[in-house]
């Protein structure tokens, strides 16, 4: 009542009292005076003090419409439907104050109104959400069940003394009725939580009941009399049932909110219950079908709901399953696995964990695409499953990374699992033409008798798996040394993101020289690491980790970024020479990086020509067609294309060929003993020939002294790059170094 204007509040709080009090002033009234309450003198004191008695009632009620604009119409239903009752029995009422009056008399019709009234009033005032099917069929039941009970309860005992008579039967039965079917429409509205249990609530319940009483005394005289028969007693009992409706009415609603609250199972089953007996014991008749018809609608919805609580257990028991079992590949998951470890531990049974990582799986997913992977995924689970017997749990942890449990702990048992599981992964696999072939690390963790938790002993079968990848070992036992390891590296990955995101990596070059003019031709970056406690760091120091991590993309985009805003600097400053950077498989192939390269070349106003792309060998190995396209896309926005290391991977002459390269650069295991060694220098010798015939240039990287500049020169190598011609630096020391070699070294041959 907050919500209402204080004066207006005040009013209706201070009449509260009064139709309680009305009441019991009226009846004694009409008790004492002379000829007793059924003479028009008490009739007529009768029908004053329900005048004002609904007049005071009627006013609270729209008192609190008023106040209360989101429950106005509601309220004006009610107040409107409680002033046509009173209306139709005081008509009633007072004909009896004349003569008897005949059932039914013209009155009950705006009685029968104002029932309909009450009725929008109950469904108005009641709250407003999505009712699931199973939630309405229970409202069914306890509605069905109320009036079915109520039916037997009121029509059965007097059905006899209505032989003959069903329409007056149907009539004097309606109003009871009526009012009962109000109030199990309030405890559906309960079960489908549109109403909080409450005290009001309940007043509205108990107000219908009451009325009902009231209304069944026909059933009680009709069957004996033809007109209508009252008392104090029965208008008491009228006037409380209309007092508590209002009263319930105009105490202020509160919103549902939270999950519903599950309808016992025993509440179901009793109202079924009930049904069945009263169709059971039931008379022919109109009686009797009043009391079958609402039993045939709580059969007909226990029915639907038990149909719909199967297939809610089906479902449930589909979405356990389906929470234990891998989508993709149809095997046990991490909580499935978890699960079966930590009961193998509770009942302290032999236990083991397999860990296992496929090995450059990444580069699949990247080149081929996801759907291409899922594919190898499902047949290489389908493999791991036909290795492994009974008493195995195979899961699929995620990705690329399998789970197997085994209810083992000879190491050397488990050493050869993990071998024979590896070599099945290793048979070809064709995949859209194209025969794969997948290694993987394997990490093997025993029970110890200090393990409780499933988690603790996949976490050490993931340390010796990590150290299998690392150290390509293929198959590690865990062992404790492992631990700190794997904790360092860990910090370090988390300490790599950071120095990415701070700009902590970054690029130095090392020149590139003309091997006949001796000008510098170009630099390449090679990134370094200044880290805040260690110094500056080499590659070798961090570039593992940061592939482990999964930082290479991010990485390399870094450092692209450098090389072109550096490219851009020394362009504006005169220097005409190339930068190269070097792109591993993965990112080269995963074409995520090509986008970000060709925009920033653009916004730095960069000729493409000026940068060069070293690539590997290696490239080519897991997706030839797709290294190819990424290559002629590279080329086709001017930037050049250089395959770095040549000769220590699968080299071939078709992809020098068919591959816009423009140049070779030749591995340092080459060139190091070229002035020493007579294979080495026909190797470089016929490489330049080859270079020269296809229009490529030949580097040669690794020159550390000048007997082997002395040796290259000769042999026809275009560019060298070396510890003799330069070691890498920094950035800002790139242009002084270079206005000083030239100075050095212009018109004169390398010493």
């Amino acid at each position: 009542m907050a919500d209402q204007p204080g004066t207006l509040s005040r009013a209706v709080r201070a009449v509260a009292p009064v139709p309680w009090i009305l009441m019991p002033g009226g009846w004694l009234i009409a008790e004492l005076l002379p000829g007793g309450p059924a003479d028009p003198p008490a009739r007529i004191t009768l029908l004053v003090t329900l005048a004002i008695f609904f007049a005071v009632i009627i006013f609270r009620v729209v008192a609190v419409g008023l106040a209360d604009r989101r429950r106005r119409l509601a309220m004006a239903t009610l107040a409107g439907s409680i002033a046509l009752w009173a209306g139709g029995s005081a008509t009633v009422n007072a004909g009896q104050t004349v003569d008897a009056v005949s059932f039914p008399a013209p009155g009950e019709w705006a009685c029968i109104v104002a029932y309909c009234g009450l009725a929008a009033y109950v469904i108005m005032d009641a709250g407003r959400r999505r009712i699931p099917l199973a939630v309405a069929l229970e409202a069914v039941v306890v509605w069905g069940a109320t009036m079915c009970l109520s039916a037997f309860v009121l029509v059965m005992p007097v059905a006899r003394q209505f032989e003959g008579q069903a329409t007056k039967l149907f009539v004097a039965v309606l109003f009871p009725m009526i009012n009962l079917a109000l109030a199990g429409l309030l405890l559906g509205q309960v079960v489908l939580r549109l109403r909080r249990r409450e005290g009001r609530t309940t007043l509205l319940v108990a107000g219908f009941v009451l009325v009902a009483v009231a209304d069944s005394n026909f059933l009680a005289n009709l069957g004996v009399r033809e007109y209508y028969t009252t008392s104090l007693l029965l208008a008491a009992v009228w006037g409380s049932g209309f007092a508590l409706i209002a009263e319930g009415a105009v105490r202020p609603g509160v919103d549902v909110a939270g999950a519903r609250r599950e309808t016992p199972s025993g509440l179901l089953l009793g109202a079924a219950g009930v049904a069945v007996a009263a169709v059971a014991v039931a008379s022919d008749g109109v009686g009797g079908w009043l009391v079958r018809a609402p039993a045939v609608v709580v059969l007909a919805a226990t029915g639907w709901r038990l149909l719909l609580a199967l297939n809610e257990a089906r479902g449930a028991a589909e979405a356990m399953r389906l929470s234990l079992t891998d989508e993709l590949t149809g095997l046990a998951n991490r909580r499935s696995a978890l699960a079966a470890t930590d009961h193998a531990l509770q009942h302290r049974g032999p236990v083991s964990v397999l860990l296992l990582d496929l090995d450059s799986f990444k580069d699949i997913n990247d080149s081929l695409g996801h759907g291409v992977g899922d594919e190898v995924l499902i047949s290489l689970a389908g493999r791991i499953r036909e290795v492994l017997g009974q008493g195995a749990e195979v899961a699929r942890l995620g990705g690329d990374e399998f789970a197997i449990v085994l209810p083992q702990e000879d190491e050397l048992v488990l050493f050869e699992v993990a071998q024979q599981i590896r070599s099945v992964l290793r048979r070809p696999l064709r995949v859209e033409g194209i025969d794969i072939s997948l290694d993987a690390s394997v990490g093997i963790a025993v029970r110890e008798e200090s393990d409780s938790s499933a988690i603790e002993l996949l976490r050490r079968a993931d340390v010796a798996m990590y150290e299998a990848k690392q150290a390509g070992a293929g198959v590690v036992v865990f062992d404790r040394a492992q631990d700190g390891m794997s904790h360092l590296r860990l910090l370090r990955g988390e300490a790599l993101r950071s120095a990415i995101a701070e700009g902590e990596l970054v690029a130095w070059y090392q020149p590139q020289i003309d091997a006949r003019t001796r000008q510098v031709v170009a630099m390449e970056a090679l990134v370094r690491w200044w880290h805040p406690t260690e110094g500056l760091l080499p590659p070798i120091a961090f570039l593992p980790d940061a592939r482990r991590a999964g930082l290479m993309p991010a990485l390399t985009e870094s450092l692209m970024l450098q090389v072109v805003a550096d490219a851009s600097r020394w362009r504006d400053a005169g220097f005409t020479f190339r930068v190269a950077m070097n792109w591993a498989p993965p990112e080269l192939v995963g074409g995520q990086l090509l986008p970000r390269l060709f925009s920033a070349i653009e916004e730095a106003h960069l000729p493409p020509e000026s940068l060069l792309v070293e690539v590997t060998e290696d490239s080519f190995l897991v997706d030839p067609d797709r290294a190819r396209m990424v290559l002629h896309e590279i080329r086709a926005h001017g930037v050049q294309v250089s395959i770095d290391d040549y000769g220590s991977g699968f080299s071939s002459l078709a992809y020098l060929r068919d591959l816009p390269v423009q140049e070779l650069k030749m591995d340092r295991s080459f060139v190091a003993p070229v002035a020493s060694d007579e294979r080495s220098r026909m190797i470089v010798q016929t490489t330049t020939q080859m270079a020269r015939a296809l229009g490529l240039r030949f580097v040669a990287e690794g020159v550390e002294d000048s007997v082997a500049l002395g040796a290259l020169v000769p042999l026809g190598v275009d560019v060298v790059q070396g510890y003799h011609i330069a070691r890498p630096m920094p950035a800002d020391a790139v242009g002084p170094w270079v206005r000083h070699w030239t100075e050095s070294h212009l018109g004169s041959r390398l010493a």
